[in-house]
């Protein structure tokens, strides 16, 4: 059975640099798949031009990845923390309720404020009660530099226990990374196609694949 893949993205980006292959692999089978952006670069951090350019990106990103269904939520980036809860858990579930999504992936709670707001409120709106029956998997995906920039011992760390290997949708993660131009490039090495790359070919090793992606799973339940 053909499973249906939500995807909460903090930003336009995360989503390509935590699961952008599994995202291809997904599409491949012909997987329904939602990808939720929460915020954007958005005034008054951002000059107003800035969210067109990123929007842009991203609709050139999903494209490579094949998926067709997306939408923007456009909440100005590190500003949802002024958004009451109830409000922001209510943004989320609307999108959960209209999709009714099997699978949801959702941000680790990592350095990142709006992904660790961004997570709370997945967690509120992926609970295991009748309202959420159809979920079946709850997993979080890693963001190259903020998840790995937690401090050891104080904060959460990433333990990731579900490796999908992405060894022939590699070529493609990279692709639509580059779409990215604006946030992918050698001035931020951490978020580079190098440095994805490199993760990639860490967590397939630990599996015996060439490139993986790693998640960590919060419930599933069959």
């Amino acid at each position: 059975m053909k499973k249906k893949i939500l995807i909460f993205s903090p930003h336009p980006d995360d989503e390509c640099l935590g699961l952008g292959g599994s995202i291809y692999k997904f599409s491949k089978l012909k997987y329904e798949i939602n990808v939720c952006f929460i915020s954007g670069h958005l005034p008054p951090l951002y000059k107003a031009n800035a969210f067109q350019k990123t929007k842009a990106e991203a609709e050139k990103a999903m494209n490579t990845l094949g998926v067709n269904n997306y939408n923007f939520l456009e909440i100005p980036a590190t500003t949802i923390n002024q958004i009451a809860t109830s409000d922001f858990n209510e943004m989320l579930d609307i999108e959960m309720i209209k999709f009714k999504p099997n699978i949801v992936f959702i941000p680790f709670p990592d350095r990142h404020i709006d992904h660790k707001l961004t997570f709370e409120s997945s967690m509120v709106v992926t609970r295991p009660i009748k309202r959420y029956n159809f979920v079946e998997i709850v997993a979080c995906y890693e963001t190259l530099s903020e998840t790995h920039w937690n401090a050891v011992g104080i904060e959460p760390q990433f333990t990731p226990n579900w490796f999908i290997n992405i060894e022939k949708e590699i070529s493609q993660k990279i692709k639509a990374m580059k779409a990215y131009k604006s946030q992918i490039n050698n001035k931020y090495y951490s978020r580079s196609v190098e440095a994805a790359k490199s993760l990639a070919n860490f967590r397939g090793s630990q599996n015996g694949f060439k490139y993986a992606e790693a998640f960590q799973i919060i419930r599933k339940l069959n």
